[in-house]
């Protein structure tokens, strides 16, 4: 898998502008689904297989966007003022790289602050594109970029940026590609917008109205040195959610995840997160309800340019999503 990973991760596609990442997706999956559609928001979603006995009609979601930065002005000296799309933190711009979705690349540094162990605020950083006037910037105000950093292998630890959600869409892929039955009508959702707002889960599982509906999204890990005070870690597979800020999964779901991994013999953490949410909320909330849960992927460095996974997490992850869905569901 790590050649299409990194055919992914290393694709520029912000929220609003997946369009490159869908193109990416649909041409991996071309022949796998028995239907591919692309709804209003850019979602694209594949349907696969007919219900059968013991069958639903589920949804399975990852997101295709990843954070960035929009331009807001351009300076007399060709400096370049931005704001954000999701979650990015200043603390981890500094010294970064982004390429605007015109291919021009710049460096983010920031204006000199009165104390040297200060951290910038957002409007103290600038980008930096080589210009040395606004009218030969190459970028405009609402210009959109990503973050610049090539994918790269430590081990069986793998780095780039935009894993968020970019390695949840490739093991849904994957899944895609082993799941030889299935007595489900499955709908793999790969969404838009999520970082901005869980927007494209939102409208895709209205459209779609499934029975039960799992995101595959990424997850903290309190495995680092001072980290957070969690159990999730890299290497001990993949985590099955209990909580996050938006849901609480559905107690029948985490059962029949937790089942599952233990029949196959896969290995499992539960995840209970204090602080952000998956396209799990967002299809949860669809319609009259839909009993939902995530499938989570430990990920280091979350939201920073260099986000970090373990390989065999991943290829487990594969193996838990087709256990899922290869089988009669039965909530309980």
């Amino acid at each position: 898998m790590k050649a299409l990973i990194q055919k992914l991760v290393e694709t520029v596609g912000p929220s609003g502008y997946e369009e490159k990442v869908r193109e990416v997706v649909r041409a991996e999956i071309e022949g796998l689904a028995d239907e591919i559609k692309v709804d209003a928001l850019g979602n694209l979603i594949a349907r696969k297989g007919s219900r059968s006995e013991g069958g639903m009609r589920i949804a399975i979601s990852a997101h295709m966007d990843e954070i960035g930065v929009i331009a807001t002005h351009v300076d007399e000296n060709g400096f370049v003022r931005f704001t954000t799309i999701g979650g990015v933190s200043p603390r981890t711009c500094i010294g970064g790289r982004v390429q605007f979705l015109n291919g021009t690349r710049g460096v983010i540094y920031m204006e000199s602050l009165e104390s040297a162990t200060a951290l910038p605020t957002l409007d103290q950083l600038y980008i930096d594109v080589g210009a040395s006037s606004r009218e030969t910037c190459p970028v405009k105000v609402g210009d959109i970029a990503a973050f610049d950093r090539p994918f790269m292998e430590l081990g069986d630890r793998l780095v780039s940026k935009a894993m968020d959600d970019r390695i949840s869409v490739a093991v849904m892929i994957q899944a895609l590609k082993e799941l030889s039955s299935t007595p489900h009508e499955l709908y793999f959702i790969f969404s838009t917008q999520e970082e901005v707002g869980l927007r494209g889960a939102t409208t895709a599982a209205y459209g779609v109205d499934p029975e039960l509906a799992l995101a595959v999204d990424v997850t903290r890990t309190g495995d680092t040195p001072k980290g957070v005070k969690m159990e999730v870690a890299l290497g001990k597979g993949p985590a099955i959610k209990v909580r996050d800020s938006g849901m609480l999964s559905d107690p029948r779901v985490i059962r029949w995840m937790v089942e599952t991994a233990e029949k196959a013999g896969i290995p499992y953490q539960l995840e209970v997160l204090e602080g952000g949410t998956t396209d799990a909320r967002a299809m949860q909330l669809t319609r009259a309800g839909v009993p939902a849960g995530c499938l989570s992927i430990p990920t280091r460095y979350i939201h920073s340019p260099s986000e970090m996974v373990d390989y065999q997490d991943v290829l487990q992850s594969v193996r838990l999503l087709v256990a899922l869905l290869s089988a009669p569901v039965t909530l309980k």
